[in-house]
């Protein structure tokens, strides 16, 4: 999977977990909870979205790698491309 299509994905979860967002106006290193406003448990809902959509196992130790856009890009694309 491609970063552009990893991206495409995370921006569609985000639209449903938190639709009256704008994930596209996300800066790559901006702390994805903070810019958009999303509470700890749309959060958890957010990882638990992209873990079966992607089929990727996400530990709750990695959860801080998730935290902003390119972190997250980085995480998923070395877990689904190894």
């Amino acid at each position: 999977m491609t970063e552009e299509e990893l991206v495409g994905v995370v921006f569609e979860l985000l639209r449903r977990i938190a639709p009256e967002t704008d994930p596209r106006a996300l800066h790559p290193e901006e702390n994805i909870r903070q810019a958009l406003n999303i509470d700890s448990f749309d959060a958890l809902q957010f990882i638990v979205a992209i873990s079966e959509k992607l089929q990727v196992d996400i530990p709750e130790e990695d959860y801080g790698k998730t935290a902003n856009l390119k972190s997250l890009i980085a995480y998923l694309n070395q877990r689904i491309n190894k």
